[in-house]
């Protein structure tokens, strides 16, 4: 039996007691809270202990107390990696004993007694300080013993310095120690980052014509332009042959038809080959290499499935599931059916090679030079294959990032992230209305959420072609793009579709009419509207404030209209700060009183506030903490830089 006298609960953050960890990026901080109280009325003390994992010993952070026993402290991780964090607690005797002689000494008692049971507490420091301070420290002890410096030795007692070296030298007897927690930290992309999704094979400047890692690098510079910082293609292998879908998804593919990318494998290769139209590994390296001059890294799809063709079920029959007539089934996802994609069989004894293969398929890219995945329907895949899979890849390439591409119920996606993955999908896409973005908003930063869910917002995929985007106008356009941009530290768009506002639905589906899955498109990539100017200028923005480079420092203002959405964000320290308000209605003006913050932005009513608009370049100054808004469709949103 330990003999113990300090209760420690309510550790937080931490996930399901410990059983996951939490995720920060480097330089942030992990502001540890935690109920620590003893038996009766004694002092008790409290500290965290932390370590990044590539380190020996444990840092000592000491907690301050609030109130009501909660103790709070933050330390700063500065290192990608794994850190461990616990707490301590302890009754501190030396500070109790302070504490007590100075209640007697306001009392008016003769503490001579207490002065020599204070004497074991100097001796404990004498042992622990440089040899050049033991003097004073010893001189303080005979004081102590010696009656005829009794006023000299209560005001020694009683002394902020004493005070000071019992805090720096605590004795922690009998102390209590909790559990150990985890954080992992990522580098600063996986909270910013601004993708662009475009097919590779889409590129080609000629009409009619496959595209290639060439054309791609040409885009570069237009992308790079408009701000984005990570271009994610869609898969980039050889595709099957058997089963081909044909376009607008149907069933028999014509002659020529180019076939859906995510059905990876035919005879010419699988998940380690490169779709011999659009060049060769050597070329794919080259891409990267020239997406990195820009200041873009490639994303990858990473997609764990085959085409019945692909090389894996001859040689590897075993990783696939057959049904009694030999055949293997095809992926379902009902209504919905996909001909030409048969699904890897996870519960195969053989899990162990399959696991070991999809690795080196990761490693191989990594190897490429990639260090972003965006993972395909990971939700369909056993959560702790993901979790070995990740923590593998990381183990020596820490830099390496992994997007959920899941669009699922809320626990399946919050398992994926508690399970490794750096960032995941949303419901962002279908959160339309002022009360579903301010819930849905809230849900993601002030849940437990915050701690490990970093969400990407995408108004469109290739998956999804939103009714609210079906036939939309321009301003419709402007309005999901600045929310995702102005909400969320990552953000997304599938274009030129987005941009270029091609919207057409096959009929009550929210799907892409000659959806570019099943087709080569061409797109005049040199063409420049309206939307490409703004996006610009909000991915700008984005990089020039760093109060949008995260999602979890946000308060929404109040402002009386449905149609008229504001918020506040900040930085961690508070040197940058913004308000954004934005129109949602994409046919009229709207116009309200919106609400400063005056106590969290630290100014009192009167006080002038500078707003800038970093859209407009136009400044307002505001002295009321009520201020009038107008937005017109046309321009739907301000996003201003507070200055105070």
């Amino acid at each position: 039996m330990l003999q113990q006298r300090v209760v420690i609960e309510n550790i937080n953050p931490q996930l399901q007691c410990g059983a996951f960890f939490i995720k920060r990026i480097t330089g942030e901080q992990v502001t540890v809270y935690a109920d620590v109280f003893p038996d009766g009325h004694d002092i008790v003390q409290a500290e965290v202990l932390f370590k990044h994992e590539s380190e020996k010993g444990f840092s000592e952070a000491r907690m301050k107390h609030l109130a009501d026993d909660v103790h709070k402290i933050s330390f700063t991780v500065d290192k990608q990696g794994f850190y461990d964090y616990k707490v301590r607690g302890w009754v501190d005797h030396a500070l109790n004993w302070q504490h007590g002689i100075k209640a007697k000494l306001k009392d008016g008692q003769y503490v001579k007694s207490e002065l020599l049971d204070g004497v074991q507490y100097l001796e404990y420091i004498v042992k622990k300080i440089p040899a050049k301070e033991k003097t004073e420290l010893q001189g303080w002890i005979d004081q102590f013993k010696d009656d005829s410096r009794y006023e000299k030795a209560t005001s020694i007692a009683t002394s902020k310095k004493l005070h000071r070296l019992f805090l720096e030298f605590p004795q922690r007897s009998f102390a209590k120690i909790s559990k150990t927690l985890q954080v992992y930290v990522d580098r600063k992309k996986a909270n910013f980052s601004t993708w662009y999704e475009f097919f590779p094979r889409s590129t080609s400047p000629q009409y009619g014509k496959h595209g290639t890692f060439k054309d791609c690098e040409n885009l570069l510079p237009r992308i790079a332009n408009m701000g984005f910082d990570v271009l994610y293609f869609p898969p980039i292998h050889p595709i099957g042959e058997v089963n081909r879908k044909g376009k607008n998804n149907a069933t028999n593919a014509k002659e020529g038809d180019s076939g859906v990318p995510w059905a990876i494998g035919s005879k010419l290769g699988g998940h380690k080959a490169i779709h011999k139209e659009l060049g060769t590994e050597k070329d794919f390296k080259h891409l990267i290499k020239k997406a990195q001059e820009s200041g873009i890294e490639i994303a990858m799809d990473l997609a764990f499935q085959a085409a019945p063709d692909h090389p894996y079920i001859s040689e590897h029959p075993e990783w696939f599931r057959k049904r009694p007539d030999g055949t293997i089934q095809y992926a379902e996802n009902p209504p919905k059916k996909y001909q030409d994609i048969v699904n890897f069989y996870f519960e195969t004894t053989a899990y162990k090679e399959l696991w070991k293969e999809l690795l080196n398929v990761t490693l191989h890219w990594v190897t490429c030079g990639i260090s972003i995945f965006r993972v395909d329907n990971p939700h369909t895949k056993p959560y702790y294959f993901w979790n070995w899979l990740i923590a593998e890849v990381k183990k020596k390439h820490p830099d390496v990032l992994f997007l959920a591409e899941a669009f699922s119920r809320p626990k399946v996606m919050q398992q994926l992230a508690k399970q490794g993955f750096s960032q995941s999908y949303t419901y962002f896409t279908w959160r339309v209305e002022k009360h579903e973005l301010i819930e849905y908003m809230l849900e993601l930063t002030q849940s437990e959420m915050k701690e490990y869910y970093r969400p990407n917002f995408w108004p469109n995929t290739p998956d999804i072609n939103p009714y609210h985007l079906q036939g939309a106008n321009e301003a419709m356009h402007l309005i999901r793009y600045a929310l995702a941009a102005t909400l969320c530290g990552n953000l997304g768009i599938y274009g030129p579709v987005f941009e270029y506002m091609v919207s057409d639905a096959l009929p009550g589906k929210e799907e892409y009419l000659n959806c570019e899955k099943y087709e080569i498109r061409h797109w005049e990539w040199t063409h420049e509207n309206k939307l490409t100017y703004l996006i610009t200028r909000l991915n700008a923005t984005r990089k020039n404030h760093t109060s949008f480079q995260q999602t979890n420092n946000i308060m929404f203002c109040a402002l009386e209209n449905d149609y008229l959405i504001a918020f506040y964000k900040w930085n961690d320290d508070r040197t940058n700060e913004t308000l954004t308000v934005i129109n949602l209605d994409s046919h009229n003006s709207q116009q309200g009183m919106v609400q400063l913050p005056l106590e969290a932005l630290g100014v009192s009513a009167g006080h002038p506030v500078i707003m800038k608009d970093m859209i407009t370049d136009n400044s307002y100054t505001w002295s009321s903490e009520w201020n009038y808004v107008e937005l017109s469709s046309s321009l739907p949103f301000h996003v201003f830089h507070i200055n105070k």
